[in-house]
């Protein structure tokens, strides 16, 4: 394997890592966060909706109560039943319907005596023996506390289940960080072993080829530095251990042959 494939690999191997782990992290949290959002958003709906519930039955009791006030022309108001019995199947079909379902059903209950007894009304003000007020006050409005103790009962449980669903998405932020701090973890071991790699098969070795060829080319020591590999870096130490040598071999000639020419030289 050569000396670029390997740095190839190497490098290659930490991106790949990199890469998986940043999608995996991205794909966790974009996941949880739609989940949790869409649960949060249903919350907020049905935050609206029991608002909604409230309003209707707060604009018929307090309609009740100025028709009372009016005797002469008193007449039972409209009640926008559509609405409110949509406005519980509403809640019933949301997310949090295993908490909501039972609670909707108390205020259908609570909303169906209510209304029982406003239609009482046009009796009662046409009764000569029954004081209208006291029947408001005594009959009608325990039942209107009662409807909107069951519709204010259902707007605390969607509270506590969206500050459960923020948490939980607060959650899902930190978990989805997660696979982002094991690819920083493993991120960096691969770096540390990619430098200890290099020190140790290509760094080091070239510092004991230049302390080898130095110690050549400064005391004409025979360059004998070795090590094990397959790459290009140990075919470049054994052509320079190769010139070295074969240039050790031409000085050595050379100096032999200089000193035949000085020996056979006569002395003049």
């Amino acid at each position: 394997m050569s000396l670029k494939t390997k740095l190839y690999l190497s490098l290659s191997a930490i991106a790949v890592v990199l890469l998986i782990s940043s999608i995996i992290s991205i794909m966790e949290y974009g996941r949880m966060s739609n989940y949790v959002s869409g649960l949060v958003a249903d919350n907020i709906k049905s935050i609206n909706t029991a608002q909604k519930l409230a309003d209707i039955s707060n604009t018929y009791n307090l309609a009740v109560l100025a028709e009372i006030g009016d005797e002469k022309s008193a007449r039972i108001p409209p009640f926008d039943e559509t609405a409110f019995l949509a406005g519980c199947d509403s809640l019933r079909s949301s997310s949090s319907a295993s908490v909501l379902s039972a609670l909707a059903d108390s205020v259908e209950y609570s909303y169906a005596a209510y209304l029982l007894t406003s239609l009482e009304m046009q009796n009662v003000i046409s009764s000569r023996f029954i004081d209208t007020r006291a029947w408001y006050f005594d009959r009608l409005q325990p039942r209107f506390n009662r409807l909107r103790a069951d519709i204010d009962a259902i707007s605390a449980a969607v509270y506590d289940e969206l500050a459960r669903n923020s948490e939980t998405l607060e959650g899902a932020f930190y978990r989805s960080m997660i696979p982002g701090i094991v690819v920083v973890g493993v991120g960096l071991l691969l770096v540390m072993l990619l430098l200890f790699f290099l020190q140790s098969f290509y760094v080091k070795p070239i510092y004991k080829m230049l302390a080898a060829l130095g110690a050549y080319r400064l005391f004409n020591r025979k360059y004998n530095y070795d090590f094990d590999g397959d790459d290009q870096l140990r075919e470049l130490n054994g052509s320079i251990r190769d010139l070295c040598t074969e240039n050790q071999l031409l000085r050595q000639r050379i100096s032999a042959m200089r000193s035949k020419n000085n020996a056979d030289t006569p002395a003049q």
